[in-house]
């Protein structure tokens, strides 16, 4: 059994620089939500010293001067792209776990006969020309050594050609050796502070800690990394797509908000959206966390932040049910002369909407339900924000601030590229 990880190189800027080839070799970085800082960056604009999280505001001065091309977020095309690269991925093996939007692990079982190294190659060169993406492959026996393997096909992409197996145990060693501790795949900020103080530097020294040791400081959890870091694959593949844990509609406001009427309007449309997430994947949720900041850059404002956790009578996913909890909730915390600048709606305690626990006084559930199915239906068939509760807006949509966003090519009709 062989472990690869498929990532895409700089995959945001490798969007964006397939419908627009004119950026090869220029730097390009990509802004967060509303444009805030950089969160994505092409190996020029690295090389140019912009960092991760570099606020847009901070760094103009740097765009202009170095010709740097800034984008704004344009998700409807990165997630498009991903899930072509992932249906590329799908054809050489039914195991795939798709990590992130840009990476993926892929299991080869039964692949004894295959040489694994030139099929990962064909893969890789497959997605670079039915896509337009470059990707890197790293192979090893277990998914914390493929991590390592892919960061040297990557960092080696000249001599590996971008695709790099971790075969014998002389390569698991080197690679052992090469790697830092705070790269190792697992390892967060506190554990590499830890480890560093007892002496241990890369992964090889890792590995040569007690289980003891390891245990005690790291739980089970570091033990199987230890493990896969020995070549014995203790970490497998996670279930493919599995039910989000917890669902969140959260925004900063264009501009403050200091009065309930239009504080209430966002909460509801919040709690819409977390509900509208919930029937999506056939949950219901048990509680709501709701959250409000006021603007922490205001000179002179009223400081404040306050949250509130809410669990309800019985689990719900219906838009009226939780905008009623969410409100109420927002409503115990709201205080006259606070400009608002941020709220957020949180569902927690998830579970599969068919198998929740009813109770005696649930009288009007049904026709809730009911009622949801009727508008999530017209919402697919003519658009989202069709219908909306009475306390939402109907003449608003919430929009982020995106001054740099490219087209979205492949999903929109109106902005697919035309040959003349």
């Amino acid at each position: 059994m062989v472990f690869a990880l498929v990532d895409c190189n700089n995959f945001y800027a490798s969007c964006e620089r397939v419908f627009q080839p004119q950026l090869e070799g220029r730097p390009v970085v990509i802004l967060s939500n509303n444009d805030g800082c950089v969160i994505a960056r092409s190996n020029e604009a690295k090389a140019l010293g912009i960092p991760m999280g570099a606020p847009a505001f901070q760094y103009k001065e740097q765009f202009r001067r170095h010709h740097i091309r800034v984008f704004s977020s344009n998700y409807a095309l990165y997630g498009d792209m991903s899930h072509r690269v992932m249906k590329i991925l799908e054809r050489y093996t039914p195991q795939v776990e798709i990590y992130s939007i840009d990476e993926a692990f892929l299991q080869f079982k039964g692949f004894d006969r295959f040489d694994l190294e030139a099929e990962c190659l064909r893969m890789k060169l497959q997605v670079k020309q039915w896509t337009g993406i470059p990707v890197s492959v790293g192979l090893a026996p277990s998914k914390a050594l493929a991590k390592i393997a892919n960061k040297i096909a990557k960092k080696f992409a000249v001599k590996t050609a971008g695709v790099y197996c971790i075969d014998t145990e002389e390569k698991r060693i080197k690679a052992l050796k090469w790697t830092s501790i705070g790269e190792v795949w697992g390892i967060g900020r506190q554990h590499r502070l830890r480890l560093e103080a007892i002496g241990v530097k890369t992964a090889l020294d890792f590995i040569h800690l007690p289980d003891d040791w390891i245990r005690a400081h790291m739980s089970v959890l570091g033990l199987r990394l230890k493990k896969d870091l020995q070549g014995l694959p203790f970490i497998q593949l996670e279930e493919i797509n599995p039910p989000k844990k917890s669902i969140a509609t959260t925004r900063s406001f264009e501009n403050t908000l200091n009065n309930w009427s239009d504080l209430e309007e966002r909460i509801a449309t919040f709690a819409v959206s977390c509900a509208e997430k919930l029937r999506q994947q056939q949950s219901s949720c048990s509680a709501l966390y709701v959250f409000l900041r006021s603007d922490p850059h205001k000179k002179g404002a009223t400081s404040y932040r306050n949250s509130c956790t809410v669990t309800l009578p019985y689990a719900s996913n219906s838009s009226l049910e939780l905008s009623k909890y969410a409100l109420s909730a927002a409503k115990s915390m709201f205080r006259k002369g606070i400009d608002y600048k941020k709220a957020g709606v949180v569902v927690l305690g998830l579970a599969p909407a068919q198998t929740r626990q009813l109770t005696l006084f649930e009288s009007h559930v049904g026709k809730h339900q009911a009622l949801m199915q009727a508008i999530d239906k017209i919402h697919r068939r003519y658009g989202p924000h069709q219908m909306k509760l009475g306390n939402q807006d109907l003449q608003r949509t919430w929009k982020m601030r995106q001054e740099h966003l490219s087209k979205r090519y492949t999903t929109a009709l109106n902005d697919i590229i035309k040959v003349k």
